[in-house]
C-alpha cells in the first residue's frame, strides 16, 4: 500500500498476515495511522520503519514513530547522522535507531530485506530489495540514474516500485530556475519517465507481475502522462499493460488500496 509517493512525502507499507514494515515516513505519523487504520491495519503490526535516505519528504515522523511508539527505525550509518543533523524531527532517534548496512541481508520476522545503493544527493541514499511469503518487492525512489547495481536488484523484483519522477519536455519548459533543473535531470537526481520506461521496456523478462510508478512530480509531471510514456515503450516491445503487465502511477497525496496478492 502507498500511503504517499511524492516530494511532499512518501511512505509504503509491506505485510503479511501477522507483521508489517513501513518504507520511508515522509508523512505526519497520525496520517498515517489513519490511513492503516482504515485498511485495517493497526500500529502494532508495524515492526520496523526503513529509510531510504535523510531528505525530510522520507523521514519527517520518524522521531514520533521511533521514540513515542517505539518501532525501530532501521537506516545506514551515514543517513541517520545526516538526520540528526538536518533536525527534521522534533524528537531526536535514541532507542529506535538501528543500522543497517548495503548489500548485508537482514532478516527481520517475515521479511527478508537488503538495501542497495542509489544515486541521489542526499547524504546516503538506498533502495530495498525485500523477499516475504515466496515475493520479492524491490523499492528504487529518488535515483538519478539506473546503475549496474541497481538493475541487478530491480530484475529479481516480482513486484516493482520505481521512480517515474518527470517529464522531460515539461522540466525543460517549467518555471524551475536553471540549478534545479539541472539538479534534477542529474545523474544524481530524479529518474525521468523516458529513463523508467527504456528500462522497464529493455528488461521485461515475464517476472515482473506489478509495476509501480512512485515519486511522480507535482510540478514536472502528471500520472497519466507517467503511465502512457511507460505503456507506449512496452507497446513497442509488444507487450500490452493490463494483459501482461499491472503497471499504475502513484498519486502524491493519496493512498492506495491495500494490494493483496496469494
Amino acid at each position: 500500500m502507498s500511503l504517499a509517493s511524492g516530494s511532499s512525502g512518501n511512505c509504503y507499507y509491506l505485510g503479511t498476515e501477522r507483521y508489517g514494515i513501513l518504507i520511508d515516513a515522509g508523512i505526519a505519523a497520525r496520517r498515517i495511522k489513519r490511513d492503516l487504520k482504515e485498511a485495517g491495519i493497526g500500529m502494532e503490526m508495524i515492526h520496523a520503519v526503513f529509510l531510504t535516505h535523510d531528505h525530510l519528504d522520507h523521514v519527517k515522523s520518524v522521531g514520533t514513530l521511533g521514540e513515542k511508539l517505539n518501532i525501530p527505525i532501521y537506516a545506514t550509518r551515514r543517513t541517520h547522522e545526516g538526520i540528526d543533523m538536518g533536525h527534521h524531527s522534533t524528537k531526536r532517534l535514541q532507542t529506535s535507531r538501528h543500522y543497517i548496512e548495503k548489500g548485508t541481508p537482514l532478516q527481520l520476522r517475515d521479511f527478508h530485506i537488503e538495501a542497495f545503493e542509489v544515486p541521489h544527493d542526499g547524504t546516503d541514499n538506498v533502495g530495498y530489495c525485500i523477499e516475504a511469503d515466496g515475493k520479492t518487492f524491490t523499492f528504487a525512489t529518488d535515483l538519478g540514474e539506473i546503475t549496474p547495481t541497481v538493475a541487478t536488484y530491480l530484475r529479481k523484483a516480482d513486484y516493482l516500485i520505481l521512480e517515474a519522477n518527470y517529464d522531460e519536455e515539461m522540466l525543460r519548459t517549467g518555471s524551475y530556475p536553471a540549478y534545479l533543473k539541472e539538479r534534477i535531470a542529474g545523474a544524481n537526481g530524479h529518474l525521468s519517465n523516458r529513463a523508467a520506461a527504456e528500462f522497464i521496456a529493455d528488461n521485461m523478462n515475464g517476472k515482473w507481475r506489478y509495476i509501480w510508478l512512485c515519486h511522480l512530480s507535482k510540478d514536472n509531471n502528471l500520472p497519466e502522462l507517467a503511465h502512457r510514456t511507460v505503456a507506449v515503450k512496452l507497446a513497442e516491445k509488444g507487450i500490452t499493460v493490463d494483459k501482461d503487465v499491472r503497471l499504475t502511477a502513484l498519486q502524491r497525496n493519496v493512498p492506495t488500496e491495500l494490494y493483496l496478492f496469494e
